[in-house]
């Protein structure tokens, strides 16, 4: 990973900083050097990762709605860019079926106000949407979705998600393919991304976190859905790689990606629970949840096969791994005065490679 040394002085816009994934990313693009502004709305939950970890500290911490068009634009010819990560999004999907305008409004014209700033910043020559692996029409069969599967969404959130990627298309086609431009544009799709730092509702380790510190049993609403579970890092790894091939050739990697995980880390959810329980010295109790709930997909995993093949990019932890590194943040941000950057920080140089686990 000695290439995502091409980050240092770069130029980035972050959006979504504040939230779970956005936080680590910030954490990751300050340390190999990048010069970073992020801009997103107040952290969605107490406690979080950007105040944990002092995300404030390490970019110019900008707050705003991405939905302000005029705002974002303003941010965008202000700072002139060369890289733009936007990850800024309505992410809970439970959350969609509570309030699908406001998902939609987000995520789909959210987007289009980012993109539409884009296409105005002079120096930018690379840009990810990250959207979602539920972006695919699901058929709940038991092989991966690849790129040139068709999109789709039951739900509000992933409809959303399969409404953004078609947007991104759009504007990439319109805007940005002409030699004046020659601007990379790419989606990024990843499976169930989890780790430290992460305390959203309705998310299966946030949950159980929040169950094992209370010493309460937690809720589960369908423990033998199967999902592609993988740590936090591995898809931002994705993102860092596929943003450094566009610099290199736009027109090559523009387009869809999906970052997923091995075979091996697509289990149920009562087999992650079972691993989990093991790592917090089965202090965890649990339930089945036999309310009515929105449906969820049974199945649900990406085939990352062209990641793979076109950008040498492949997970490399395994569920154990990944797990285990997510206990192990979290008791560290339980301790009275650990230092979560320095843990966070040690995270990311363990998974690159440059220092032991």
């Amino acid at each position: 990973m000695s290439d995502l040394e091409i980050y240092r002085g770069k130029r980035v816009v972050l959006t979504g900083h504040t939230g779970f994934k956005g936080a680590w990313l910030a954490v990751w693009l300050h340390s190999l050097g990048a010069e970073v502004v992020g801009y997103a709305l107040a952290p969605p939950t107490t406690p979080n990762m950007f105040d944990a970890v002092g995300v404030g500290r390490l970019v110019d911490d900008q707050r705003g709605d991405i939905r302000d068009v005029a705002r974002v634009r303003r941010l965008i010819e202000d700072f002139d860019p060369e890289i733009v990560f936007h990850l800024a999004a309505q992410a809970i999907v439970r959350a969609s079926y509570q309030d699908p305008v406001e998902t939609f409004a987000t995520n789909v014209v959210g987007t289009a106000s980012v993109l539409d700033a884009c296409r105005h910043a002079p120096r930018l020559r690379a840009v990810i949407v990250v959207t979602s692996d539920k972006c695919y029409e699901n058929r709940n069969w038991v092989w991966g979705y690849r790129e040139t599967d068709r999109l789709g969404g039951f739900d509000p959130y992933s409809c959303s998600k399969a409404c953004a990627e078609l947007v991104s298309d759009a504007f990439r086609r319109s805007y940005f393919q002409d030699i004046a431009h020659n601007v990379g544009v790419a989606t990024a799709r990843a499976g169930n991304v989890i780790g430290g730092g992460d305390w959203a509702m309705n998310r299966l380790v946030p949950d159980l976190a929040r169950a094992a510190v209370a010493g309460e049993p937690a809720v589960i609403r369908n423990p033998t859905a199967v999902r592609p579970w993988q740590h936090v890092l591995e898809p931002l790894a994705g993102y860092l790689t596929l943003a450094r091939h566009l610099l290199i050739d736009a027109s090559r990697y523009s387009g869809g990606w999906n970052f997923g995980p091995s075979a091996v880390a697509i289990q149920s959810v009562e087999a992650v629970i079972t691993k989990l329980s093991h790592l917090w010295g089965g202090k965890l109790r649990w339930s089945v949840d036999s309310s009515s709930h929105p449906p969820e997909a049974a199945r649900l995993t990406l085939d990352s096969s062209k990641a793979a093949a076109d950008m040498n990019w492949r997970p490399r932890l395994n569920l154990d791994d990944t797990l285990r590194l997510a206990v192990e943040w979290y008791d560290a941000f339980g301790e009275r005065n650990a230092d979560m950057r320095q843990i966070t920080e040690s995270q990311i140089a363990c998974y690159q490679g440059a220092q032991a686990c």
